[in-house]
């Protein structure tokens, strides 16, 4: 299994299983969306079988839902579990401070509701994630789709006032018709190129009429495990103020058990 991975499935791997293991039992945990949380679903599904784990989950998409039934973990609402222990969930860019650019699976209002209502955020990640500055990534925007030209009009208008190299957006596609969120709602992708000040942009979208959320995470996330190809597993902590490193080796040859069914 684990020779038919690619470098980058071999450290979102790696990063999966080493953030799995933060889940304690009893815990209400959230569960993110994208290739790499999917890993450490089913990471998470192997422990309940293998060691009896017992968790609540709430996930941040219905695909990511899916996933966790199917691999028997208990799925509630975030209504039923009220507030969260821990969320686990990847990143599309994260800087030094942990902002993140999240979105690209388009589950960005679910992921950043279920991790502003947890107790900490750990962000699952591989090193190609790692930036000095945001803005390569395009960053989603979620909107309304009534009257979503104007509400693009709107966020051009306001990106022209903003610290960014870019102000084009684009409408998400599914095929030839609009990607559509589990909200029913639109996704603009925002070409900028370099954001100077991700604090001040996240306000000021959330302004503009038609806007429901913004992909940037701002004071959200506490540490980042960063995976690499070889097995190792860097951990940074920053709830503490002051970043903390630590490094532990995850052995490639337990993705051949927690996967052997795809």
């Amino acid at each position: 299994m684990t020779d038919q991975l690619t470098p980058i499935d071999r450290a979102k791997y790696v990063a999966a299983h080493c953030a799995a293991d933060f889940v304690q039992d009893g815990m209400r945990v959230g569960l993110g969306t994208g290739s790499t949380a999917a890993w450490m679903v089913r990471r998470l599904g192997a422990r309940i079988k293998q060691e009896g784990l017992r968790i609540i989950a709430v996930p941040t998409s219905t695909r990511t839902a899916q996933l966790a039934r199917d691999v028997g973990i208990n799925v509630v609402s975030l209504d039923e579990a009220r507030w969260l222990d821990l969320t686990i969930d990847g990143a599309d860019e994260f800087d030094a401070e942990l902002t993140l650019i999240k979105g690209g699976g388009g589950a960005l209002l679910q992921e950043k509701i279920v991790a502003t209502a947890s107790d900490q955020m750990i962000v699952i990640t591989d090193a190609a994630k790692e930036v000095k500055t945001l803005g390569a990534f395009p960053l989603p925007v979620e909107v309304i789709p009534f009257g979503w030209r104007a509400t693009k009009a709107l966020v051009e208008e306001v990106l022209a006032s903003m610290d960014v190299m870019g102000q084009q957006s684009s409408l998400r596609v599914n095929g030839d018709k609009p990607f559509i969120t589990d909200e029913g709602n639109y996704i603009l992708d925002l070409d900028l190129g370099r954001i100077g000040n991700a604090r001040q942009l996240a306000l000021v979208l959330n302004q503009v009429p038609g806007v429901v959320e913004n992909g940037l995470f701002v004071d959200i996330a506490d540490q980042v495990v960063i995976g690499h190809a070889d097995g190792t597993c860097e951990m940074r902590d920053l709830s503490s103020g002051t970043p903390e490193t630590s490094l532990r080796q995850i052995d490639l040859e337990d993705a051949r058990n927690i996967f052997s069914d795809l």
